[in-house]
């Protein structure tokens, strides 16, 4: 059980907030295993070439990561006053998401189950020292 007042509290716990501008896309019609081989490719680089690796890369997750990644760009500048040209993917991973069940009809009055995957995905971004 944790000492103090709540207050005090919430107080420590804020003060222990990541303050990286991030952005985040939940339920992402994707699947984790698809949208990690997008994110390991732009893992550490700045911001224009990951801009740059998305924008001719042919797989769907790609556009969504693209977006997400202008959206931490936009978060960057607006929320946290960072300068654009200075920004690297910090951290990028997906997380799992919920799975729709779906159920697909087969011979003889049998029943497969198809499961869509979606997935969580987040981009931190952080300043070049």
């Amino acid at each position: 059980m944790a000492k103090g007042h709540r207050s005090q509290i919430k107080r420590e716990r804020n003060a222990q907030k990541d303050t990286r501008p991030s952005a985040k896309l939940s339920y992402a019609r994707v699947s984790v295993q698809k949208a990690c081989f997008v994110l390991d490719a732009v893992r550490g680089k700045d911001v224009q070439t990951a801009l740059g690796i998305l924008e001719y890369n042919p797989r769907y997750a790609s556009s969504l990561v693209k977006k997400l990644l202008k959206s931490a760009i936009a978060n960057a500048e607006n929320n946290n006053g960072m300068n654009p040209e200075n920004l690297y993917i910090a951290e990028c991973y997906a997380n799992k998401g919920p799975t729709m069940k779906r159920v697909r009809p087969r011979a003889q009055g049998r029943a497969y189950r198809i499961e869509k995957r979606m997935s969580h995905i987040t981009i931190v971004l952080d300043e070049k020292k």
